[in-house]
């Protein structure tokens, strides 16, 4: 329900950009993100005792693309953005209860549609910019599945916000942003019925270029 409210919210305000003096711009953007974090591991607990333990490897580089809508009122910008999201994440799980077993690599893939509401202001070809930005969940696919114990359960729908600035060469776009998200890290791994997450939330830098149409 909250999903489709806020998208909804998002098409209205675009609906109403077009009736307004607004010089409006539709366009495309792909790019990349790179996971800033290093969090603490988990420890996995079944019946009081320690089962295993679950540490943040390698968060490997996302990829994101797709529309971008823009409304410019004079040096100020509205703009929402609809970016398909690809993660990769690998996990080292160790078996506490026997320290001699081997450390098994698990990956772990997810899919979000990113949904940022970006506010900001252009100075001759550079456009600073900031907002709010929504991840409604997808899908995933994890091999920590073949580990005992193991669900995931994902939001529907999380908060971050995103700031940064860009560089406009005739329709190019160039983007380069931070963003971070309220939620923590790892906030969908269950284990024997009981919620882990990492102690830390995940931040994000993010590079991507596009192509507008119109004047």
């Amino acid at each position: 329900m909250l999903t489709r409210t806020v998208i909804s919210t998002l098409f209205l305000a675009i609906c109403c950009l077009t009736t307004a003096e607004a010089q409006l711009k539709i366009g495309l953007r792909v790019g990349a993100s790179t996971t800033d974090i290093d969090p603490s591991d988990l420890n996995i607990i079944d019946n009081g005792a320690s089962q295993l333990s679950v540490a943040l490897k390698e968060a490997r580089y996302g990829i994101h693309g797709g529309l971008v809508v823009q409304a410019k009122i004079g040096k100020f910008l509205i703009q929402p953005e609809f970016l398909f999201n690809s993660s990769r994440v690998d996990y080292e799980v160790t078996d506490t209860q026997d320290p001699d077993l081997p450390v098994q690599i698990k990956e772990e893939k997810y899919q979000h549609l990113d949904i940022p509401l970006l506010f900001g202001a252009k100075f001759g070809p550079l456009r600073l910019h900031a907002g709010p930005v929504g991840h409604v969940y997808i899908n995933s696919s994890s091999e920590l599945t073949d580990v005992e114990g193991y669900e995931q359960k994902f939001d529907e729908f999380t908060f971050g916000w995103q700031g940064g600035l860009g560089l406009d060469l005739w329709k190019l776009m160039i983007d380069l942003r931070y963003e971070g998200n309220f939620s923590k890290f790892g906030d969908h791994i269950t284990f024997f019925g009981d919620e882990y997450k990492f102690d830390q939330s995940a931040a994000r830098f993010l590079f991507s270029v596009g192509f507008m149409f119109g004047k």
